[in-house]
């Protein structure tokens, strides 16, 4: 099996360095001339790549033979890198382009070190990957626990931590801080704003049904001297042949209309929408 691990690692090896040459001039042209040339080819060698270095990095969960010091770097690359820009696409997406080729520089730099380590110097022959490069033993049972052990319980709760995290900010920094991403589900948050002379407004999300104490401690929660901007679409001519209503939304939910429950009193109501 030497032959064809080393035939395998060679493949993986040459598409990694295609895919980060390609993609480097794909981003430059971009940059430069806002030109997508190799777009096309970019992503069918990037897809190449990507499935041949899954199918690296299961091989060296079956086999030690494989150098993990070496080739980690090029089957965690792109994967690396898409979670690397996940949290840059939310806070910054007007650079990503720069991000872009910045990663592929790095990952054309990286294939050439590689290249050069395996080849022992700046050279190039086929296989890319000699046999000399490649560990004795074909098969460890220690070498395949520590790997399912490490993926499992280590990598993999890592990911899916990260990805929690990247949740929560896109809908914090989406929403302006009016929502947030908690384990039981998406909460509305109030703001509130003070101008220089004192006065104070709170923004005060709120759904057309909602668990009827709900509204009533929002009605209750104004001072008396507060003007309350109703939003909510009026028919003073009664234009509408059928009146907007939640009602059934709400029974099949088993919750209560806002318009039933929410009722401040004590406040001055003002209608802050249009009318039909």
């Amino acid at each position: 099996m030497r032959p064809v691990v080393g035939i395998l690692l060679s493949i993986c090896l040459g598409l990694f360095l295609a895919d980060g040459i390609v993609s480097l001039a794909d981003e430059s042209l971009i940059l430069l001339l806002d030109v997508h040339l190799f777009t096309v080819v970019r992503g069918i060698v990037f897809l190449l790549a990507l499935l041949t270095g899954l199918v690296i990095y299961g091989l060296m969960g079956l086999t030690p033979m494989i150098p993990k010091r070496l080739f980690l770097p090029v089957t965690l690359f792109n994967p690396a890198a898409a979670l690397f820009l996940i949290p840059l696409a939310i806070y910054f997406p007007g650079r990503l382009e720069r991000l872009a080729w910045i990663i592929s520089f790095c990952q054309v730099a990286l294939g050439l070190g590689i290249l050069c380590r395996v080849q022992g110097g700046f050279t190039l022959r086929w296989p890319l990957v000699a046999d000399n490069r490649l560990g004795s033993r074909g098969f460890g049972w220690l070498n395949l626990s520590g790997f399912l052990l490490v993926n499992v319980f280590v990598l993999l709760p890592a990911v899916l931590v990260y990805l929690a995290v990247c949740a929560v900010l896109a809908v914090d920094h989406f929403s302006e801080g009016f929502l947030a991403l908690r384990p039981g589900g998406i909460r509305v948050r109030v703001r509130q704003y003070v101008r220089q002379d004192g006065k104070t407004i709170r923004l005060v999300p709120m759904a057309h049904v909602g668990e009827a104490a709900f509204y009533r401690q929002v009605s209750q929660s104004f001072p008396t001297n507060a003007v309350v901007l109703m939003e909510g679409v009026t028919d003073t001519r009664n234009l509408l042949t059928n009146k907007i209503t939640y009602r059934r939304m709400a029974a099949s939910l088993g919750l209560a209309e806002q318009q039933k429950e929410f009722k401040p009193a004590r406040v001055e109501l003002v209608r802050a929408d249009v009318d039909v």
